[in-house]
C-alpha cells in the first residue's frame, strides 16, 4: 500500500513537472504528419486538375498532378515520372500552383529530404510558385517541405532511377 503511493507521487510530480514553465511547442496535424519516418505519401493523379488551379489548362485537361498534405499548393508533373537522375531528352518540370495568395516576386522556398530524413537539398523558384525544373540527386520518395509567401506544407514526390 505504502510503495503505491509513493508510485502515485512520483507519477503527479512527474505531471506537475511536465506543466510547468515553458510550454513546449505543438505541432500542428501537418507538421506531425511530416515529420521524419512518416512513410511516402505520394500520390499521383491523372485528371482535371481542382478548380482553383485550371486557369492555362483546356477544360477536361489529363494532367499528372500531386497535392500538397494540406492541399494549399499543387504540382503539376509534366516531366512525369520525375527522374534522377534527369533523362538527357527532357526535364523534371513542375507547376507549381498555390491555393492562397501570393506576394508578388516572393520566390518558392524548398527543402527537400530523402525519405523525409537527412540533410535537406535546398532550392529556390525565383518568382514564386510557378514553372520549374526540380532535379534531386538521387531515386525514392522525397519530402519537399515548401515555404512561399508566408505559406508552409509539404508535399512527397518520387523520383524513379533510370
Amino acid at each position: 500500500m505504502r510503495s503505491s503511493h509513493v508510485m502515485v507521487a512520483a507519477i503527479l510530480l512527474l505531471a506537475a513537472g511536465c506543466t510547468k514553465g515553458e510550454t513546449p511547442a505543438q505541432e500542428s496535424p501537418s507538421q506531425a504528419a511530416a515529420t521524419a519516418g512518416a512513410p511516402c505519401e505520394f500520390r499521383v493523379v491523372k485528371g482535371e486538375p481542382p478548380q482553383w488551379a485550371r486557369a492555362g489548362f483546356q477544360p477536361d485537361a489529363m494532367i499528372h498532378y500531386a497535392s500538397s498534405r494540406r492541399g494549399d499548393m499543387l504540382a503539376v508533373l509534366f516531366g512525369y515520372p520525375l527522374f534522377s537522375p534527369p533523362m538527357p531528352d527532357r526535364g523534371n518540370k513542375i507547376l507549381w500552383r498555390s491555393k492562397l495568395p501570393l506576394v508578388p516576386s516572393d520566390p518558392l522556398r524548398i527543402e527537400a529530404r530523402l525519405d523525409g530524413v537527412g540533410t535537406p537539398v535546398r532550392i529556390t523558384v525565383d518568382g514564386g510558385p510557378g514553372p520549374s525544373g526540380i532535379d534531386l540527386p538521387s531515386p525514392g520518395c522525397w519530402r519537399l517541405d515548401l515555404t512561399w509567401s508566408s505559406h508552409a506544407d509539404s508535399i512527397d514526390l518520387e523520383y524513379v532511377g533510370r
